[in-house]
């Protein structure tokens, strides 16, 4: 999928403002710098520049780091699951999960299907310290998508991560956000969390039919309330 032009104005004020923003997943360190999202169809889902070689040191309270003591206990996922399932009750969600990596440009490739989400694999296992992100198309270029009906969720619906490990995390959805693509925060997207917690992304908004590209984003915000 090709991407869309970022101005360079743009992209040099997020990377100022998210330099200090680090995750630590499964031994990799993701400096989180800039967000967007582009495709040539509809349904195209938000993208995430990253760089990586940044230390644990960089920002204190490091996603993955330390867990907040004032949290419930939880039991964490062992170090090598990873998620395989996300439903979504509320809005019939039962999708197998695709792992996202980053494309050349930094940005987090979209699911290769229509109908599945993905889980971006660099980043935290669902259930583990830190935000989770798992994104999915909206439409296709003539049919509904995975996450067509997002929308639709509120603050108390469930989302259930099934894991390679065969265990369920259960998260309950606390509220949504939307934005333009051309200022995605990225900071309450990949920024550090000291609990587990778990972010749905897909399009929203306007489709642009001169660009192929929807203008806006839609992000869900959900925290683990059983593992």
């Amino acid at each position: 999928m090709s991407l869309s032009t970022f101005v360079a104005g743009h992209r040099a004020a997020v990377l100022a403002a998210a330099a200090a923003v680090v995750l630590v997943a499964g031994g990799v360190t993701v400096a989180a710098v800039a967000a967007r999202s582009d495709a040539d169809a509809p349904g195209s889902v938000a993208t995430a520049s990253a760089t990586t070689g940044a230390t644990p040191d960089a920002a204190s309270g490091a996603a993955g780091a330390f867990q907040d003591p004032a949290a419930p206990s939880y039991t964490p996922p062992p170090a090598d699951a990873t998620p395989v399932r996300l439903k979504i009750p509320s809005i019939g969600v039962d999708s197998g999960l695709e792992d996202l990596g980053l494309g050349a440009q930094g940005e987090l490739d979209p699911p290769k299907e229509w109908l599945s989400a993905g889980w971006y694999q660099d980043g935290v296992v669902p259930g583990a310290v830190g935000p989770a992100v798992i994104a999915g198309h909206v439409d296709s270029g003539d049919a509904p998508a995975v996450f067509v009906d997002l929308a639709k969720l509120v603050p108390g619906d469930e989302v259930q991560v099934t894991l390679s490990t065969g265990s369920v995390e259960t998260f309950r959805v606390t509220g949504s956000e939307r934005t333009p693509k051309a200022t995605f925060p990225t900071s309450d997207v990949y920024g550090a969390s000291p609990t587990p917690g778990l972010r749905l992304i897909t399009c929203d908004g306007t489709f642009d039919r001169s660009t192929g590209h929807y203008v806006d984003n839609l992000i869900v915000f959900a925290d683990l309330v059983t593992s």
